[in-house]
């Protein structure tokens, strides 16, 4: 994995960091921690953890499919899940900012479709290969405000493993992601926001263009 940074990379990459954690888990082979016994399975998560749960077992699928299975096949696997596990038009919103009510409808939902397709491609470009790594899931959630906080770790075969922590907010639709935080504390939206409002400096069609050239540069293996 490429950069330890979620929901964004330059415009950003959702978890692009974990493209860093799984390549250090592969260079040290000390890790303390035993495996989970063979055959352990925690019980089906209810509530905010459900949709991480979910979203847990997208990501494993497209690992165990690899580079062997093509991107577009991949993406298509996953984009189902990550639209339901994640309130995308929100952190959309909330990523541009004030200025989103002035941008054209026309470009409002460019904006939403080449952000959905980053959001997907990130994902699958970050989990691409396989060797044992699973994924764990705090029994508790903790409180902020009137969201949850989900806190998951991703545990290598061998090395040290990498928490990614998800803000799930209760609407209308159920519980839906919000936000990533890194190391359970560094909101990825705060710092997507600050690079999505210096694109915009340069109008909607400049940040469309980005995450176009995000879309293509993942699909093609660039970073």
């Amino acid at each position: 994995m490429k950069r330890r940074v979620v929901l964004l990379a330059g415009a950003a990459a959702p978890i692009a960091w974990a493209r860093t954690a799984r390549a250090q888990a592969s260079s040290r082979q000390d890790s303390t921690k035993p495996a989970a016994p063979a055959g352990a399975a925690a019980p089906p998560a209810t509530g905010p953890a459900a949709p991480v749960a979910e979203l847990d077992d997208a990501l494993l699928r497209i690992m165990r499919l690899g580079r062997g299975a093509a991107f577009a096949e991949r993406a298509a696997t996953l984009r189902p899940v990550v639209e339901k596990v994640f309130d995308l038009p929100e952190i959309l919103r909330v990523s541009v900012g004030p200025s989103w009510p002035s941008i054209a409808a026309a470009e409002q939902a460019k904006l939403l479709d080449v952000f959905v397709r980053y959001t997907v491609a990130s994902y699958v470009a970050n989990f691409d290969s396989y060797d044992g790594q699973h994924f764990q899931i705090a029994p508790q959630t903790r409180a902020v405000g009137r969201d949850q906080v989900v806190a998951t770790t991703l545990v290598p075969r061998a090395g040290d493993p990498t928490r990614i922590d998800y803000v799930m907010r209760q609407g209308e639709a159920g519980w839906k992601a919000v936000d990533v935080l890194v190391d359970g504390s560094i909101s990825r939206v705060a710092v997507q926001r600050s690079d999505f409002r210096s694109l915009l400096r340069g109008g909607p069609q400049k940040l469309i263009a980005s995450l176009e050239r995000k879309v293509a540069n993942l699909q093609s293996g660039l970073s």
